[in-house]
Formats: structure tokens, sequence, C-alpha cells
């Protein structure tokens, strides 16, 4: 991207945002953007295709710190009192913008030739490291890392699977890993923007956000689960069938006198990746009776009477003390 596109383009209009915005505001308003305009929500749209690949232009310079504070130094510059485009005749032109920079100035104006030595484009080349201008070679130029972002079932991001995503009007196939947690980014190398002049390829850099699963959860390469326990199953002991991610049962033993919020493991049932396999870790939640039967509440009476000797709330009253 060339110091003129900058000029020309409002990255914070294109995302939403104010100047100030921190990087939290720019990336929340970035993601918003990407899922509504992503070519994958929006097939033979063109408008929504070019307005995504904006997007993602304006993502790349304002994400990156120093990119950021070239773009709002040029900006401002350029939209200075002095500053004119016609730059001859005028109140002031980019002459004027850059004359105090280089200390050519010559009656309070200050002119460059386009012929035999460096025009406007070459004096953004030298000023933000982009090198090369209107009339003259332009060297290997590394393409630019880009940005995307993809929203997965909470199953297919616990199994890892292989998305298509739209960038810049080309597919790039990219492999999700087993595991991947909401908020991860994953870099693909060398999937980003194609270099100049046989220079490599920038990086696709993927943001990725999990749908939440209503029963299971991911702990690293484990995967948690809460099981309910019925008061007799938690102080007797009893083995319940526990459901796994792959969609079938364990049956898991619950010692007796099990509280409730204990965690149980079960070996191997977790997530695999790297050649290793995680656990099912079961929390114990203790189910208390709403509502009870007149012999179930004689029941718990007499349950309360044979344990009447036993204070529960002992323990938390000497903490208490200390």
């Amino acid at each position: 991207m060339t110091g003129q596109d900058w000029l020309e383009k409002d990255f914070y209009a294109v995302l939403g945002v104010p100047k100030d915005a921190d990087a939290a505001t720019i990336k929340k308003a970035y993601r918003k953007l990407a899922r509504e305009k992503h070519p994958d929500h929006n097939p033979g749209d063109a408008a929504a295709e070019a307005k995504f690949k904006e997007i993602g232009e304006a993502y790349s310079v304002l994400s990156d710190t120093e990119q950021r504070q070239q773009y709002d130094q040029l900006r401002a510059m350029a939209g200075g009192p002095r500053f004119t485009a016609g730059g001859r005749g005028g109140a002031g032109g980019f002459e004027d913008v850059f004359g105090g920079m280089f200390g050519g100035a010559q009656g309070g104006r200050t002119r460059y030739s386009t012929s035999g030595s460096a025009n406007f484009e070459d004096l953004l080349g030298g000023l933000f490291g982009q090198g090369g201008g209107a009339g003259f070679p332009r060297g290997p130029q590394q393409g630019a890392d880009l940005a995307a972002s993809v929203t997965l079932p909470f199953r297919q991001a616990a199994e890892g699977s292989t998305v298509s995503l739209g960038v810049e009007g080309r597919t790039v196939n990219a492999r999700i890993p087993a595991g991947v947690r909401d908020g991860q980014k994953i870099r693909l190398r060398g999937k980003g923007r194609p270099g100049e002049g046989g220079a490599p390829a920038g990086d696709l850099v993927i943001s990725v956000s999990v749908t939440p699963h209503p029963v299971f959860s991911l702990d690293g390469e484990n995967v948690r689960i809460t099981v309910p326990v019925a008061f007799d199953e938690a102080a007797l002991g009893a083995t319940i069938e526990v459901p796994t991610l792959d969609g079938s049962t364990v049956r898991v033993k619950v010692p007796e006198g099990t509280p409730s919020g204990r965690v149980l493991r079960v070996k191997g049932k977790g997530i695999t990746r790297n050649k290793t396999t995680g656990d099912l870790l079961v929390t114990v939640q203790v189910v208390v009776p709403q509502r009870l039967s007149s012999a179930a509440r004689e029941a718990v009476q007499a349950f309360g009477i044979a344990t009447s000797g036993e204070d529960v709330r002992a323990d938390l009253l000497d903490a208490a003390r200390k």
C-alpha cells in the first residue's frame, strides 16, 4: 500500500471507530464488520466482498502500532491548513507540507523535480519504508500480513477442521487444529498478500471465535462437564453414566460422601492434540430436591435426627474467629 493510498482512505471511518480508539475497540469493530461482510455470509455479493477487503486493509494498518503511527502522521500533515491537492498556484501544496521537513525552502516554497531526483512517492517511500516511486523500479517487497476471522461451533473447534476463507478475492483453505480456544489467533505463513519482485508473501492471521456448548467446555486438552448427582448417590456412593465429547458415555464411580463441587477425572477422554490426549473432568453437582413427598420428607427428617450431633459449619466458625 502506497502513501497516496493512505492519503485517500480513512481507515477509522471504514471501521466506524474514533481516531483515538484503543486496540480493543478497533479489534471489536473489525471482528463485527468482518463477520457481517464475510463472503461466506454474502455469496455472490460483489459489494460485500469489496467491503470485506477494505475492512481487512484498514485493520491491517490500525492494528499495527508502528503503521498506525505513520498513517496518523501522514494524514495529519496532509490535512493541515497549508495543504492543497493542486501543489502549484494554490495556497500551498505537497511542496509546502514537506518543505520544512527537508530544509529546502526557497522564498517560502520548496520545489522537487520529478525527473532526475525523488518525486512525491519517493519521499513517502523514504519516510515510511515503502521504497520506490512512480517512474522508478521497485525492489522486492514482501507481501503484507492480512487478517481474517472465522466462527466455529464448539464441537468443530474441539475436534479440529478445515475451513475455506475468502481473502482478497481468492480462497484460502485453513486447517484449524483440535482444541482451538475462543479468541485464539492462528498464523498461516505465506498465505497473506503476495510479495512483489519475487519477495515472499505475507502471513494470514485468523481470529477464531468459538460458539459455547450447553454441556462441555475446554480446559487446554481437557474437556470439562458438570453432572447432577442425587443426594443419596453422593452420600452413599454410586456409579453413573456420563456423556463424552465423541457422543458415547462412560461409567464414572462417585465415591461415598462426595461433596458438591468435587472434580472426578476420567483419563483419556479429552482432546487429542500434539500426540497427547487430555482427560474428561467431571464436576459433581449435588441436587437438592425442590419438592418432597410426605414419605421423602419424613425420611429427610429422620436423617436430620440421626445426624443431629454433627455441626457441618463448625470448621467455618472456627476459621472465621482466626
